[in-house]
């Protein structure tokens, strides 16, 4: 009898132990670099040390793609995977690293947030707390680059960490060091093993200091989110739109022998091109003509348009709105391009802002050969409606 007590018992805590794991989740922290000799990336191993020493936090380290294919990168660097601009939405927290050019940040790093306009009109990385450290070969400028940067984040309202005078105890204040207190630096330039240890260990502490803000936030905003459910509290699509800034176009009318909109069963049938104004934006073939960024933009207008469309099926009234049951976008190509998600992701980013929960979607997307009166883009939707 205690025998078989106690398998029960053991079974039990198991059982307890496997479903605390379910249940558990960690905060994901993304130490994103540009590094070409490597010493920025030194710097982004001792974040990623401090980040994963507070609890329950995971660190991933990964680089921007260079502007030159062909540059020469340190071997352990160019190890590392890639990030695209899109995946930024899905980390609680990023610390950002970058050399120090010219009292600014690297050219790749900078044209690398040159695509984050539509994180930038969907309010993305709003709230995502975020830091920055460098590598400096004479330490000239590294507080204005990393305060450079600090413009880009804040642009996007992220909630900036800062070093103030963390770690500074620590220092050895025999040899020079790139202390800041806006972030950790290097003086890569400067004699002796670089990063020093003194420098290592302040990057230490900003990523566990990150690591500290985005757990929180992230816990705050779970709560947030089981108050908002439990509650059951009705968006209201009209201030959504007031509130994001996101001004609704006339429907565009219909050029031909049919209708812009059907339903059927309460679902709403839709497709749209890039129209503004009466005419086209961004006209032409992506990958040839249209650059990604133009591509981007006119599948921004498209939803738009269809979201218009949408409003005049719903009799004026987006909050019938039920469900977004399937986006397919449709691009004018050429034949070996590939980044048609990448594009798509303006108008399903746009979706999810405007409905929330009930913005989320089946998505599919299709290059094509040639689309109606030149448009880059073509966008196919189905609504359920009340």
């Amino acid at each position: 009898m205690k025998k078989q007590l106690l398998v029960l018992l053991t079974a039990v805590l198991l059982s307890f132990g496997v479903n605390a794991q379910v249940k558990s989740s960690e905060t994901n922290v993304l130490v994103l670099i540009y590094s070409q000799n490597g010493g920025t990336y030194k710097m982004a191993k001792a974040i990623a040390e401090g980040i994963q020493e507070y609890p329950n936090t995971k660190a991933t380290i990964k680089r921007v793609p260079s502007i030159n294919p062909k540059e020469k990168l340190n071997a352990d660097v160019e190890k590392l995977p890639i990030a695209t601009i899109d995946e930024l939405a899905n980390y609680d927290g990023i610390a950002f690293g970058s050399p120090v050019h010219f009292a600014n940040i690297s050219a790749d790093m900078n044209y690398f947030f040159s695509q984050s306009i539509p994180l930038w009109t969907s309010r993305t990385l709003e709230g995502k707390p975020a830091t920055v450290f460098m590598s400096a070969g004479s330490g000239a400028g590294k507080e204005a680059a990393i305060l450079s940067f600090w413009n880009i984040l804040a642009s996007h309202g992220m909630v900036i960490v800062p070093t103030g005078i963390m770690g500074t105890a620590t220092l050895d204040k025999t040899v020079p060091q790139g202390n800041t207190p806006f972030g950790a630096t290097s003086l890569a330039g400067s004699t002796g093993t670089r990063p020093s240890q003194s420098e290592l260990n302040l990057a230490k502490e900003q990523g566990k200091a990150l690591a500290r803000v985005a757990s929180g936030l992230r816990n705050t905003e779970n709560i947030k989110v089981v108050k908002t459910t439990s509650t059951e509290t009705k968006v209201d699509i009209n201030k959504t739109l007031k509130d994001n800034n996101i001004v609704l176009p006339e429907a565009p009318k219909p050029v031909g022998n049919y209708v812009p909109f059907t339903i059927s069963d309460h679902k709403v049938y839709i497709n749209q091109v890039a129209l503004k104004d009466g005419k086209i934006l961004n006209p032409g073939k992506v990958g040839a003509t249209v650059t990604d960024d133009q591509a981007k933009e006119a599948t921004y207008q498209t939803m738009l348009n269809v979201i218009a469309v949408l409003k005049e099926a719903c009799g004026g009234d987006l909050n019938k709105v039920k469900q977004c049951v399937q986006l397919t976008g449709y691009f004018n190509t050429t034949p070996e391009y590939t980044q048609h998600a990448g594009i798509m992701n303006s108008a399903s980013n746009l979706t999810a802002l405007v409905f929330g929960e009930k913005g989320k979607h089946a998505r599919a997307t299709i290059g094509a050969a040639s689309l109606p009166i030149n448009s880059a883009v073509e966008i196919q939707a189905i609504f359920e409606i009340e």
